[in-house]
């Protein structure tokens, strides 16, 4: 992991003063207990799209995320947002993120197509669609079964119109014990883009 966070220190700003590095992959796929860990090691803030999206905009949030969050960044300025809570069905009060040297993003959507110009790096987690939402389900419980009815059809069109996974600098494979980061399909002719190791010597940034 620290690895990983001194190869991204080291990328040029790519919004505004900030190195935006995304973190998409499936609903149940485990990343945000992987951008936890990356965020500790990098002593970074760390936007939740989960916080952005709605019950009424489960993927339709992008304007407001440029607006409140992408616009001010890029200017080297404070973002405000104020975070959605999912119980209430209502905003909280406004929250700021300051321009840090490096900011992650992190959920479902990350690596769309709106965002992906202001990414330093897009990592995704590689972990298949099925097993993910199943994950996901089972930490869920039943009481919210019909909410992951809804979404697994929304978030199956979402990336059927805008995929992330092709767009990947990097892929994430969640080990026994730890994570294996591998260079992802970006720039990588073939109509499969599979990854089946790591070359170490190779710098991945």
């Amino acid at each position: 992991m620290h690895t990983l966070a001194s190869c991204l220190r080291r990328l040029p700003p790519s919004c505004g003063p900030v190195r935006l590095v995304g973190v998409d992959g499936h609903a149940g796929s485990g990343k945000s207990t992987f951008t936890g860990q990356l965020a500790a090691a990098l002593d970074a803030p760390v936007l939740h799209l989960d916080d952005i999206a709605t019950h009424e905009e489960l993927f339709a949030w992008t304007d407001r995320l440029l607006r409140e969050v992408i616009a001010p960044l890029g200017r080297g300025e404070s973002a405000h947002y104020r975070p959605y809570d999912w119980r209430t069905r209502t905003f909280a009060p406004a929250r700021t993120l300051p321009p840090a040297p490096v900011l992650l993003v992190e959920g479902v959507g990350a690596g769309r197509r709106a965002l992906r110009p202001h990414l330093g790096r897009l990592l995704w987690m590689e972990m298949p669609r099925e097993e993910a939402w199943e994950r996901g389900r089972s930490r869920d419980g039943e009481e919210q079964s019909a909410f992951w009815a809804g979404w697994m059809a929304a978030e199956q069109q979402h990336f059927a119109a805008d995929p992330s996974r092709p767009y990947a600098d990097l892929l994430v494979h969640q080990r026994p014990m730890g994570y294996q980061v591998v260079r992802g399909p970006a720039g990588t002719p073939g109509p499969d883009h599979e990854i089946t190791d790591s070359d170490e010597s190779t710098p991945l940034c």
